[in-house]
């Protein structure tokens, strides 16, 4: 197998060069970030289309340039499916959530935590956000870098720091206008390096019909599975109920992404913003199937992780690249470009959400972190914005009781993974290798062979409840969180408080959804202050003036005295 050129790293190194440059240019241009609102917000100035490719970017991550195209290879077309979620999610970020969040012109979306219940609730909010973005940032930026130095020989610990240093010196530099815009620069990268390999793919397959043709004999084309167990991985069922739930946690109330859009110079243009997303969602989910449906009619017979050619199966796409691109220097760089253009984009706007809110697992496990930890949160928020009944002390035992069950099922099927015949692994095939390294002993590996069981006996919770799809973890969270959120809250005097509507969902909400009137909801977001104190705590550039602000009656919240 070929490795990395002089060309491959010059193509490398010029998109992190370019990203920096956007990073200097902002830094300076429009007076610099003279406040900690141009630095975090971009000024409220965003226009729909550069948040929308922004928003796509930070999707995009190394983990679904690698990640994806090996999960159709191996499980199918299913993933599919999550066209539907994704329609759905953005459907639900801005019905329901944006249009509380822009309204009370906040920074962070834990501010509104304290602005509804209580600051104790803000930080416990706060806190597992930072736990769940460090985790995530550390797997988007150390696994992608050791599965591509396994298999292109790309330095390792260059590319991680390299990652580091140039997403934390344009974010510092250019604050949140130089990560959008620097997003927009790698989308561009990330789609020319999912293209080339599609196109090269096809040449070389001699015709875009024998991939498909491939993939039907090869039972890649599984689109449907209607069963309702929620112990298999992978159905329409888990895929669309539980898929909806986990990436609303990510785009309905995640800093990361609700950070950019707020950042719009107007309700209209935030929402516009997630509507065109949505088309960058399905191109990204396009190719990303195109490139695993190659994956598999280019080796449907002599696979390369079971013929030991590569250690993973996050491993296959730079193995395929190398394989199909090696007579084309500059081009296997541009992939490696694409995927860390999906790096840069994810850990920006983890470092720039951080700033507004102060074990290596796979990259699949990401979900994981997703489902744990943004389910529950997910909860928080949608009691806040859709009760107006609950109170802190139901909102609290919510929380904690979401993130119990989570953490406790989430935990369990990590020490227990799911059976083969819950996550239907698909066939796969050596006959057509030229073995001749002596180190298999048939042409042909049966599933039992990959996925062996360990000879300890299986307690009944691991094939009943820690075999749950992943996908659902984050409805478990979420649902946990709000039926006791609304109990406790019943129980503790919840109808007798009197919540400002302003921190609800409301009908006016729903009537004025796409008003043109940009000037007076522009006005309304930069105007408005929850409370009026003096300033005080805001020399840290990291928080706003609303951020900082806290209620006048330190004893009551919403009219209860905690």
């Amino acid at each position: 197998m070929a490795s990395f050129t002089v060309w491959d790293y010059v193509v490398f190194a010029a998109m992190l060069l370019i990203s920096a440059i956007i990073g200097i240019y902002y830094a300076f241009a429009g007076g610099t970030q003279k406040t900690s609102k141009d630095f975090l917000m971009a000024g409220r100035s965003m226009s729909a289309l550069p948040v929308a490719l922004s928003l796509t970017a930070s999707f995009m991550s190394a983990v679904t340039v690698l990640g994806t195209p090996a999960e159709i290879y191996r499980y199918g077309a299913i993933f599919c499916i999550f066209a539907i979620t994704y329609a759905l999610v953005v459907v639900c970020s801005a019905e329901i959530f944006l249009p509380v969040f822009y309204k009370l012109g906040i920074t962070s979306t834990y501010e509104y935590l304290e602005l509804r219940f209580n600051k104790y609730l803000r930080l416990c909010g706060t806190v597992l956000f930072i736990i769940q973005t460090t985790l995530y940032t550390g797997i988007v930026i150390y696994a992608p870098a050791l599965a591509l130095n396994q298999v292109t020989g790309f330095d390792l610990w260059g590319a991680v720091v390299a990652t580091g240093v140039v997403c934390t010196f344009y974010c510092t530099l250019g604050g949140l206008k130089a990560v959008v815009w620097t997003d927009v620069f790698q989308v561009g990268i990330m789609v020319a390096g999912f293209s080339s390999v599609i196109i090269r793919a096809v040449v070389v397959q001699e015709g875009i019909g024998r991939i498909v043709n491939d993939s039907y004999h090869g039972g890649r084309l599984n689109f449907w599975d209607f069963d309702p167990n929620p112990l298999q991985r992978h159905t329409f069922w888990t895929i669309v109920i539980g898929g909806t739930f986990t990436w609303t946690g990510i785009y309905g109330v995640n800093q990361s992404q609700v950070q950019r859009y707020i950042a719009c110079k107007s309700r209209f243009h935030a929402k516009l913003s997630l509507y065109i997303n949505l088309v960058g969602l399905w191109l990204i989910l396009v190719c990303a199937t195109l490139c695993g449906l190659a994956l598999y009619s280019i080796y449907k017979d002599c696979d390369p992780w079971m013929n030991n050619q590569v250690s993973a199966l996050d491993q296959l796409m730079p193995y395929l690249v190398l394989d199909i691109l090696r007579d084309f220097p500059g081009v296997p760089g541009l992939f490696v470009a694409s995927a860390y253009s999906g790096t840069l984009s994810t850990v920006s706007s983890s470092i720039n959400a951080l700033a507004a809110v102060t074990a290596l697992p796979s990259l699949h496990r990401t979900w994981y972190i997703f489902g744990m930890v943004g389910g529950p949160l997910l909860g928080l928020f949608a009691l806040g914005i859709l009760c107006s009944f609950a109170n802190g002390i139901g909102a609290f035992v919510g929380l904690l009781s979401g993130f119990v069950i989570s953490l406790w099922v989430g935990i369990g099927s990590q020490i227990y993974p799911p059976l083969p015949e819950r996550t239907k692994p698909l066939s796969l095939s050596t006959a057509g290798c030229n073995i001749s390294t002596g180190n298999l002993t048939s042409t042909v590996f049966p599933l039992t062979t990959v996925f062996s069981t360990p000879g300890a006996e299986r307690p009944a919770l691991a094939d009943n409840w820690y075999s749950l799809s992943y996908l659902y973890f984050s409805t478990l969270g979420t649902l946990v969180t709000i039926v006791v959120g609304i109990i406790i809250s019943l129980l503790t005097g919840g109808l007798k408080q009197n919540t400002d509507p302003k921190f609800l969902l409301t009908k006016e909400d729903f009537l004025s959804n796409f008003s043109r009137s940009e000037t007076e909801q522009k006005v309304e977001v930069l105007n408005w202050k929850p409370f009026s104190v003096a300033d005080e705590g805001t020399d840290n550039p990291a928080f706003s003036h609303i951020e900082m602000d806290v209620a006048s009656d330190k004893n009551k919240v919403n009219g209860l005295h905690i």
